[in-house]
């Protein structure tokens, strides 16, 4: 039952941050100064987004509850909420304030986050749980390589 309702808890918070990130990123996305970058030819199309982050938070949310069934200490809900905060900051760094270098630089930093989780957190019950860190790990190098993309791509 404790897995339930952490796995329930988790899904609030991690949609909550993509809505707030997407409420932080308001029409930037249809405004000209995003529209008229270079991107990377490997970017996906806008409904992939949602696709994604749709997966990827299911999956991220089932094994935090996982994780916190388990190992519930103060170190990872400060990790933990550190990873929302980025999450959360990407859509207003690059989109609002237009800070391509920055937004690298809190992508890289997301990264480091997920594959700590993944690489730290493996006991025997944990095992197969970092697997669904996977779509997470895959999608944020991704992001980083078409940030990385558009910033050296680009006369920002």
């Amino acid at each position: 039952m404790k897995k339930v309702y952490l796995f329930v808890l988790f899904l609030i918070i991690n949609f909550g941050g993509l809505a707030i990130g997407n409420m932080f990123m308001g029409d930037a996305i249809s405004e000209s100064w995003y529209t008229d970058l270079n991107k990377a030819p490997w970017t996906p199309l806008g409904w992939v987004f949602g696709a994604a982050w749709t997966l990827i938070m299911l999956c991220f949310s089932w094994y935090l509850a996982e994780l916190f069934a388990v190992r519930e200490k103060t170190k990872l809900w400060i990790l933990y909420a550190f990873q929302v905060l980025l999450n959360v900051s990407w859509n207003w760094v690059f989109f609002n304030q237009k800070m391509v270098t920055v937004g690298l630089v809190v992508l890289v930093l997301l990264t480091l986050i997920i594959v700590y989780f993944f690489i730290t957190f493996r006991n025997d019950r944990l095992r197969n749980a970092k697997y669904l860190l996977i779509p997470y790990i895959t999608w944020l190098l991704i992001a980083t390589s078409l940030n990385a993309y558009i910033l050296t791509n680009n006369q920002i």
